[in-house]
């Protein structure tokens, strides 16, 4: 069963977390929503403001719902939802209802976005700004092999207004 905790008191490595556990982003409520994995992304303290940030291509079905709503989540889970994880980050909810498929139990979270009751960690987010990835800003040529289709990410950035935990 999830709480709500402060963001301030949850005692995990953000790297870890978003780079190693992996998340899912999800946004639109239980009727209408959508979720994807993603290991990219972070937290931080920006404009006095808790942060998540989080990147999503264009090209993804989620990232029409992150666009659309004012509100999203990012859930993390315990290892033993990876496959689970896998699942929701390599078929397109689109041609799949992922979300059924997963599993999951989606909860309607206090403002009106979508997280899932099997997760260990969740934050949901208001999104206060969003900048297109600008292959132009690129000062490292390795990052360059991430973008071979050139369809480079746009990042949104959330205040947490809210984090439940186990």
């Amino acid at each position: 069963m999830l709480k709500k905790v402060d963001i301030n008191e949850v005692k995990k490595s953000a790297t870890k977390l978003v780079g190693k556990d992996w998340m899912l982003i999800t946004a639109g409520n239980p009727e209408d929503c959508n979720t994807m994995t993603a290991s990219w992304g972070g937290f931080g303290e920006l404009w006095n403001m808790p942060v998540v940030i989080v990147f999503i291509r264009p090209t993804r079905h989620t990232y029409s719902f992150v666009e659309r709503e004012e509100y999203f989540t990012v859930s993390f889970f315990e290892e033993k939802y990876r496959s689970t994880l896998q699942l929701c980050g390599t078929v397109s909810g689109r041609k799949v209802e992922k979300i059924k498929e997963s599993g999951l139990t989606p909860i309607l979270s206090e403002h009106g976005s979508t997280y899932f009751g099997e997760a260990k960690l969740v934050c949901e987010c208001r999104k206060v700004y969003f900048a297109d990835v600008n292959p132009n800003n690129l000062l490292d040529e390795k990052i360059k092999k991430h973008y071979p289709h050139e369809d480079y990410h746009r990042m949104f950035i959330g205040e947490i207004v809210n984090t439940y935990a186990k």
